[in-house]
């Protein structure tokens, strides 16, 4: 169980852990249509996620495999032209994006290659100074 102690914080949860990071350095969402958009965007990507760690996920993989494409494809017309998943600016859910859309790559290394916007994401994020 992941756990953070910050100062008189103590916290527990993935996801709780991420998003107080997130809000004390000013990587979320500002207006109430990014925050929505965050919302959705870290549901979905913690889907794929919990997924790829199921303990049944080799006979989960083929059909995964087989969906893959057109999961694929809403996250690339979600992400659209722009830098990052919200905009212009990167916020922790570009964190959870980068991850799941790595590890598809280790399961399905051409799994990309239809969509050169996650690409360049996946480039953008690989460089973007921590």
């Amino acid at each position: 169980l992941p756990y953070l102690i910050d100062g008189t914080h103590k916290i527990t949860q993935s996801n709780a852990i991420l998003r107080y990071i997130a809000r004390k350095h000013n990587l979320c969402g500002e207006s109430e249509k990014e925050q929505i958009r965050e919302d959705i965007l870290e549901n979905q990507f913690m889907q794929l996620a919990k997924l790829c760690y199921d303990p049944d996920f080799e006979k989960l993989k083929p059909e995964y495999l087989q969906a893959l494409p057109e999961m694929l494809k809403l996250y690339s017309q979600f992400l659209g032209k722009q830098p990052w998943f919200l905009g212009d600016k990167i916020t922790f859910v570009d964190f959870i994006a980068y991850d799941v859309l790595e590890r598809n790559q280790v399961f399905e290394p051409s799994c990309l290659d239809a969509f050169p916007n996650l690409k360049d994401f996946i480039s953008r994020f690989e460089v973007f100074p921590l």
